[in-house]
Protein backbone atom coordinates (compact mmCIF):
# COMPACT_ATOMS: atom_id res chain seq x y z
CA UNK A 1 0.00 0.00 0.00
CA UNK A 2 1.11 3.75 0.12
CA UNK A 3 0.01 6.63 1.70
CA UNK A 4 -0.39 8.70 -0.85
CA UNK A 5 -2.32 6.00 -3.69
CA UNK A 6 -5.84 6.41 -2.65
CA UNK A 7 -8.30 3.03 -2.78
CA UNK A 8 -11.66 2.70 -1.30
CA UNK A 9 -11.30 -0.63 -0.28
CA UNK A 10 -9.45 -2.44 2.16
CA UNK A 11 -6.61 -5.01 0.82
CA UNK A 12 -4.60 -7.37 2.53
CA UNK A 13 -1.46 -6.11 4.22
CA UNK A 14 -2.61 -2.33 4.60
CA UNK A 15 -2.06 -0.28 7.08
CA UNK A 16 -5.51 0.74 8.94
CA UNK A 17 -6.20 3.96 11.09
CA UNK A 18 -9.20 2.15 13.89
CA UNK A 19 -10.68 5.33 14.98
CA UNK A 20 -12.91 5.02 18.15
CA UNK A 21 -12.71 7.92 19.50
CA UNK A 22 -10.75 11.33 19.43
CA UNK A 23 -8.16 10.19 21.90
CA UNK A 24 -8.50 6.34 20.89
CA UNK A 25 -6.98 5.39 17.70
CA UNK A 26 -4.79 2.86 16.77
CA UNK A 27 -3.15 1.85 13.67
CA UNK A 28 -3.46 -2.26 12.40
CA UNK A 29 -1.42 -4.19 9.72
CA UNK A 30 -4.42 -6.09 7.80
CA UNK A 31 -2.80 -9.70 7.66
CA UNK A 32 -3.72 -13.10 9.33
CA UNK A 33 -1.17 -13.50 11.44
CA UNK A 34 1.21 -11.46 13.54
CA UNK A 35 4.20 -11.50 15.51
CA UNK A 36 3.17 -11.77 19.59
CA UNK A 37 5.58 -10.42 22.07
CA UNK A 38 7.80 -13.58 22.52
CA UNK A 39 7.97 -13.97 18.55
CA UNK A 40 5.66 -16.48 18.00
CA UNK A 41 2.98 -16.21 14.83
CA UNK A 42 -0.91 -15.90 15.99
CA UNK A 43 -4.29 -14.81 14.92
CA UNK A 44 -4.37 -11.35 14.48
CA UNK A 45 -6.67 -10.42 17.23
CA UNK A 46 -7.23 -6.44 18.44
CA UNK A 47 -8.54 -6.24 22.14
CA UNK A 48 -10.28 -2.70 21.96
CA UNK A 49 -12.29 -0.98 24.38
CA UNK A 50 -15.37 -2.10 22.89
CA UNK A 51 -13.97 -5.71 22.44
CA UNK A 52 -11.94 -8.22 20.57
CA UNK A 53 -11.73 -7.09 16.42
CA UNK A 54 -10.86 -9.79 14.24
CA UNK A 55 -8.43 -7.70 11.90
CA UNK A 56 -7.99 -9.82 8.55
CA UNK A 57 -11.89 -9.27 8.30
CA UNK A 58 -11.52 -5.63 7.46
CA UNK A 59 -10.39 -7.00 3.97
CA UNK A 60 -13.21 -5.68 1.61
CA UNK A 61 -14.23 -3.02 3.95
CA UNK A 62 -14.50 0.28 2.03
CA UNK A 63 -12.51 2.85 3.96
CA UNK A 64 -14.16 5.41 6.18
CA UNK A 65 -17.15 2.64 7.27
CA UNK A 66 -18.32 1.86 10.49
CA UNK A 67 -17.70 -1.45 11.64
CA UNK A 68 -19.44 -2.96 15.01
CA UNK A 69 -17.58 -4.30 17.92
CA UNK A 70 -19.14 -6.77 20.82
CA UNK A 71 -19.41 -3.70 22.72
CA UNK A 72 -19.80 -0.88 20.35
CA UNK A 73 -18.22 0.59 16.85
CA UNK A 74 -15.29 1.80 15.51
CA UNK A 75 -14.51 3.45 11.72
CA UNK A 76 -11.83 2.29 9.44
CA UNK A 77 -9.96 5.28 8.18
CA UNK A 78 -7.15 5.30 5.87
CA UNK A 79 -3.82 6.54 6.92
CA UNK A 80 -2.39 10.31 6.52
CA UNK A 81 0.41 11.78 7.40
CA UNK A 82 -1.54 13.76 9.91
CA UNK A 83 -3.33 10.33 11.38
CA UNK A 84 0.26 8.47 11.12
CA UNK A 85 1.66 11.56 13.68
CA UNK A 86 -1.15 11.18 16.33
CA UNK A 87 -0.62 7.18 16.25
CA UNK A 88 3.72 6.50 15.25
CA UNK A 89 4.95 4.41 17.84
CA UNK A 90 7.39 6.35 19.51
CA UNK A 91 10.85 5.36 19.64
CA UNK A 92 11.72 9.22 20.44
CA UNK A 93 9.98 12.29 20.65
CA UNK A 94 7.99 12.88 17.93
CA UNK A 95 7.30 16.45 15.89
CA UNK A 96 3.73 17.47 15.94
CA UNK A 97 1.34 19.01 12.58
CA UNK A 98 1.83 22.91 13.97
CA UNK A 99 5.50 22.43 13.97
CA UNK A 100 5.57 20.23 10.77
CA UNK A 101 3.73 22.72 8.84
CA UNK A 102 5.39 25.49 9.61
CA UNK A 103 8.47 23.25 8.63
CA UNK A 104 7.29 22.43 5.47
CA UNK A 105 6.41 25.78 4.18
CA UNK A 106 9.53 27.76 5.81
CA UNK A 107 11.62 25.12 3.49
CA UNK A 108 9.37 25.90 0.90
CA UNK A 109 9.33 21.89 0.01
CA UNK A 110 7.49 21.17 -3.35
CA UNK A 111 7.11 18.05 -5.51
CA UNK A 112 10.44 17.53 -7.07
CA UNK A 113 12.51 18.74 -4.39
CA UNK A 114 15.25 16.67 -2.64
CA UNK A 115 15.67 17.19 1.37
CA UNK A 116 18.50 16.03 3.69
CA UNK A 117 17.13 15.22 7.46
CA UNK A 118 19.57 14.65 10.34
CA UNK A 119 17.41 13.12 13.07
CA UNK A 120 15.08 10.39 11.49
CA UNK A 121 13.98 9.53 15.15
CA UNK A 122 10.48 7.91 14.97
CA UNK A 123 9.56 9.52 11.01
CA UNK A 124 6.77 11.56 11.82
CA UNK A 125 8.50 14.56 10.07
CA UNK A 126 10.05 12.23 7.39
CA UNK A 127 6.01 10.73 6.45
CA UNK A 128 4.79 14.82 5.64
CA UNK A 129 8.44 15.24 3.83
CA UNK A 130 8.01 12.10 1.67
CA UNK A 131 4.65 13.72 0.40
CA UNK A 132 5.78 17.31 0.37
CA UNK A 133 8.45 16.21 -1.96
CA UNK A 134 6.53 13.05 -4.01
CA UNK A 135 6.00 12.04 -6.75
CA UNK A 136 9.46 13.50 -7.98
CA UNK A 137 11.74 14.49 -4.93
CA UNK A 138 13.88 12.46 -2.68
CA UNK A 139 14.22 12.59 1.07
CA UNK A 140 17.62 11.42 2.89
CA UNK A 141 17.07 10.66 6.18
CA UNK A 142 19.61 9.98 8.85
CA UNK A 143 20.06 8.59 12.07
CA UNK A 144 22.84 8.01 14.38
CA UNK A 145 20.94 5.03 16.13
CA UNK A 146 21.02 1.85 13.86
CA UNK A 147 17.97 0.28 15.41
CA UNK A 148 15.76 3.31 14.70
CA UNK A 149 17.36 3.46 11.16
CA UNK A 150 16.31 0.22 10.32
CA UNK A 151 12.46 0.44 11.96
CA UNK A 152 11.93 3.53 10.17
CA UNK A 153 13.52 1.64 6.82
CA UNK A 154 10.76 -1.04 7.87
CA UNK A 155 7.85 1.43 8.41
CA UNK A 156 8.75 3.61 4.90
CA UNK A 157 9.21 -0.04 2.85
CA UNK A 158 5.47 -1.08 4.63
CA UNK A 159 4.25 2.24 3.60
CA UNK A 160 5.06 2.20 0.00
CA UNK A 161 7.13 5.29 0.09
CA UNK A 162 10.90 3.40 -0.45
CA UNK A 163 11.15 5.29 -3.76
CA UNK A 164 10.78 8.50 -2.18
CA UNK A 165 13.12 7.79 0.83
CA UNK A 166 16.76 6.89 1.56
CA UNK A 167 17.41 5.83 5.10
CA UNK A 168 20.72 6.16 6.71
CA UNK A 169 22.93 4.96 10.03
CA UNK A 170 25.17 7.67 10.37
CA UNK A 171 26.54 10.40 13.12
CA UNK A 172 25.21 13.58 11.10
CA UNK A 173 27.52 15.47 13.79
CA UNK A 174 30.92 13.77 13.00
CA UNK A 175 30.83 12.21 9.87
CA UNK A 176 28.25 14.59 8.17
CA UNK A 177 26.46 13.72 4.77
CA UNK A 178 28.18 15.17 1.68
CA UNK A 179 29.71 11.64 1.06
CA UNK A 180 26.66 9.79 0.56
CA UNK A 181 24.58 12.50 -1.10
CA UNK A 182 24.82 12.47 -5.41
CA UNK A 183 23.98 16.20 -5.45
CA UNK A 184 23.00 19.42 -3.85
CA UNK A 185 19.74 19.55 -1.91
CA UNK A 186 17.05 22.18 -2.00
CA UNK A 187 16.67 22.01 2.01
CA UNK A 188 18.08 20.81 5.04
CA UNK A 189 16.34 20.19 8.77
CA UNK A 190 18.48 19.21 11.28
CA UNK A 191 16.78 17.38 14.82
CA UNK A 192 19.91 17.11 16.66
CA UNK A 193 21.12 18.38 20.05
CA UNK A 194 24.05 20.09 18.99
CA UNK A 195 22.72 21.40 15.05
CA UNK A 196 25.64 24.20 15.50
CA UNK A 197 28.25 21.44 14.88
CA UNK A 198 26.60 20.33 11.94
CA UNK A 199 26.76 24.02 10.00
CA UNK A 200 29.84 23.16 8.28
CA UNK A 201 28.73 19.76 6.38
CA UNK A 202 25.42 21.69 5.62
CA UNK A 203 27.33 24.57 3.63
CA UNK A 204 28.56 21.45 1.48
CA UNK A 205 25.41 20.19 0.79
CA UNK A 206 23.37 22.79 0.20
CA UNK A 207 22.37 24.53 -2.87
CA UNK A 208 22.64 28.61 -3.17
CA UNK A 209 19.57 29.88 -2.04
CA UNK A 210 18.48 26.50 -0.03
CA UNK A 211 16.56 26.47 3.12
CA UNK A 212 17.77 25.15 6.62
CA UNK A 213 15.80 24.46 9.47
CA UNK A 214 16.48 22.95 13.14
CA UNK A 215 14.46 22.17 15.69
CA UNK A 216 15.95 23.03 19.30
CA UNK A 217 13.88 22.34 22.48
CA UNK A 218 15.88 24.83 24.36
CA UNK A 219 16.52 28.49 23.85
CA UNK A 220 20.56 28.39 24.37
CA UNK A 221 20.41 25.73 21.56
CA UNK A 222 19.08 28.01 19.48
CA UNK A 223 21.59 31.18 20.74
CA UNK A 224 24.52 28.76 19.74
CA UNK A 225 23.09 27.94 16.16
CA UNK A 226 22.13 31.84 14.97
CA UNK A 227 26.15 32.20 16.72
CA UNK A 228 27.30 29.24 14.09
CA UNK A 229 25.31 30.81 11.29
CA UNK A 230 26.28 34.16 11.39
CA UNK A 231 29.80 33.21 12.07
CA UNK A 232 29.76 31.59 8.79
CA UNK A 233 28.99 34.31 6.97
CA UNK A 234 27.48 31.80 4.73
CA UNK A 235 23.78 32.33 6.02
CA UNK A 236 20.85 35.39 5.70
CA UNK A 237 17.22 35.69 6.79
CA UNK A 238 17.77 33.60 9.97
CA UNK A 239 15.33 33.69 11.81
CA UNK A 240 13.72 32.23 15.11
CA UNK A 241 10.26 31.12 15.91
CA UNK A 242 7.98 29.06 18.24
CA UNK A 243 4.66 27.59 17.23
CA UNK A 244 1.72 27.03 19.27
CA UNK A 245 -2.31 26.05 18.31
CA UNK A 246 -4.88 27.67 19.80
CA UNK A 247 -8.00 25.62 18.96
CA UNK A 248 -11.66 27.83 18.01
CA UNK A 249 -14.96 27.10 17.54
CA UNK A 250 -18.39 28.92 17.02
CA UNK A 251 -20.42 28.61 19.90
CA UNK A 252 -23.96 30.40 20.22
CA UNK A 253 -24.00 32.92 23.08
CA UNK A 254 -26.66 34.51 24.51
CA UNK A 255 -27.08 38.26 25.75
CA UNK A 256 -29.67 39.88 27.70
CA UNK A 257 -31.02 43.15 25.78
CA UNK A 258 -31.28 46.26 28.17
CA UNK A 259 -32.57 49.45 27.57
CA UNK A 260 -31.23 52.06 30.04
CA UNK A 261 -33.38 54.63 28.75
CA UNK A 262 -36.73 53.18 29.14
CA UNK A 263 -39.13 55.63 31.76
CA UNK A 264 -40.72 52.86 33.02
CA UNK A 265 -38.10 52.04 34.87
CA UNK A 266 -38.39 54.96 37.30
CA UNK A 267 -40.67 55.33 39.82
CA UNK A 268 -41.56 58.76 42.16
CA UNK A 269 -40.02 58.72 45.72
CA UNK A 270 -41.20 60.75 48.99
CA UNK A 271 -39.38 63.63 48.36
CA UNK A 272 -40.73 64.14 44.81
CA UNK A 273 -38.05 62.79 43.22
CA UNK A 274 -37.27 59.79 41.08
CA UNK A 275 -36.08 56.84 41.71
CA UNK A 276 -34.54 54.71 39.31
CA UNK A 277 -35.33 50.86 39.28
CA UNK A 278 -33.40 47.89 38.61
CA UNK A 279 -33.14 47.63 34.45
CA UNK A 280 -35.85 45.68 33.12
CA UNK A 281 -33.96 42.79 31.11
CA UNK A 282 -35.89 42.66 27.50
CA UNK A 283 -35.78 39.94 24.99
CA UNK A 284 -32.59 37.59 24.90
CA UNK A 285 -30.16 38.52 21.72
CA UNK A 286 -28.87 34.99 20.86
CA UNK A 287 -25.84 35.24 18.40
CA UNK A 288 -22.93 32.71 17.38
CA UNK A 289 -19.37 34.20 17.51
CA UNK A 290 -15.81 32.48 17.70
CA UNK A 291 -14.59 31.28 20.91
CA UNK A 292 -10.84 30.13 21.94
CA UNK A 293 -9.65 28.05 24.23
CA UNK A 294 -8.36 29.23 27.70
CA UNK A 295 -5.46 26.59 27.40
CA UNK A 296 -3.37 25.69 24.54
CA UNK A 297 -1.06 23.22 24.32
CA UNK A 298 2.52 24.08 25.88
CA UNK A 299 6.49 24.43 24.52
CA UNK A 300 7.47 22.18 21.90
CA UNK A 301 10.62 23.09 20.05
CA UNK A 302 12.19 26.43 18.36
CA UNK A 303 12.70 26.57 14.13
CA UNK A 304 15.08 28.12 13.27
CA UNK A 305 15.44 29.02 9.42
CA UNK A 306 17.96 30.49 7.69
CA UNK A 307 18.80 31.18 3.26
CA UNK A 308 22.14 29.29 2.00
CA UNK A 309 24.11 32.39 0.15
CA UNK A 310 27.76 31.92 0.02
CA UNK A 311 29.90 34.86 0.86
CA UNK A 312 31.52 34.27 -2.64
CA UNK A 313 28.57 34.92 -4.02
CA UNK A 314 28.05 37.76 -1.96
CA UNK A 315 31.13 39.63 -3.02
CA UNK A 316 30.49 38.48 -6.96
Amino acid sequence: MSFFSPKELVEEGDLVILYLSVNSQYPLQVRKTIKNRNGQWVENKFQSIYGILDVYSLVGKRYGEKIHLPKGWGYILRPSCELWTKNVPHRTQIIYTPDISMIIMGLGLIPGSTVVEAGTGSGSLSHAIIRAVHPTGHLYTFDFHEKRADAARVEFKDHGLSDCVTVGHRDAVSDGFADVIPCKVDAVFLDLPIPWDVVPHVQKVLKRGGKLCTFSPCIEQVQKTVEALKASEDFIQIKSMEVLQRPMSIQTKTLMSIDFNDESGCEPAEDGSTKKLAPVKKDANKFRTLCTTQTIQGHTGYLTFSTFVPAADKSS
